[in-house]
């Protein structure tokens, strides 16, 4: 499917469906993942969605609840930190070697021999995944994965409905940004210069996914190193 007939206003300028470096730091790798390997995460998020410690909506400290629900594996994430125990008292999952594998695979596949360039990427150890669940009308505001202690890259897998990615800058929220065009399948990994940028999904494009992966909405998966102890 062509970008425009998918997005239709999406800004001009945004990245075709090719590999590209829309940040300093920043790889997209469009269809990283094959329909078996999409099926097979499919398949393991929702073993890791059922309770105890499974998918939850979150609330923030101001008291909204975000549209996005998600499960951690790992550490359990919270605004703004991590922990051992989940939202309902119950011990967090434990992180799979499925996605340490896979996140290893990404880095190396990311940065090849550029790798000794970007912090952490050599050596990369990621103990964290978080599964964000979009249904349809679901977004997310730009914010900055801070909540680590080391600069690793960060790791996102999407699966099911196209979203509108927004990239953003170190610091601030506001322009300037680039809006990536994310489907079912694609890599993304940003470290370097990109680690601690604002980032966020402006919109997902419900129906978009290929029926075959029999999921409603969109999965995110995003693999971190923590840098914790303990």
């Amino acid at each position: 499917m062509i970008q425009g007939e998918l997005f239709g206003d999406l800004p001009a300028g945004s990245t075709a469906r090719e590999r590209s470096e829309p940040a300093p730091g920043a790889v997209l790798l469009p269809g990283w993942l094959g329909l078996d390997e999409q099926l097979r995460l499919i398949a393991a998020c929702r073993e890791w969605a059922r309770p105890p410690a499974g998918l939850h909506a979150v609330r923030m400290p101001t008291g909204g609840a975000m549209s996005v629900r998600m499960v951690s594996l790992g550490w359990h994430w919270y605004p703004y930190g991590y922990a051992r125990v989940a939202e309902d008292g119950a011990p967090v999952k434990a992180f799979p070697p499925l996605l340490a594998d896979l996140a290893r695979r990404a880095v190396a596949d990311a940065y090849g021999e550029r790798a000794a360039e970007i912090a952490g990427a050599v050596a990369y150890e990621p103990d964290i995944a978080i599964v964000n669940h979009y249904p349809h009308g679901a977004k997310m505001g730009l914010h900055q994965d801070r909540d680590e202690r080391t600069d690793a890259p960060v790791v996102s897998l999407s699966l099911g409905d196209s979203c509108v990615f927004r990239l953003g800058n170190t610091e601030t929220r506001t322009r300037p940004w680039t809006d990536l065009e994310l489907c079912s399948g694609d890599l993304l990994v940003f470290g370097g210069p990109s680690r601690f940028a604002y980032h966020g999904v402006v919109r997902t494009v419900p129906g978009s996914a290929d029926p075959a992966l029999g999921l409603v909405g969109r999965l995110n998966i995003t693999v971190r190193e923590s840098g914790l102890v303990g």
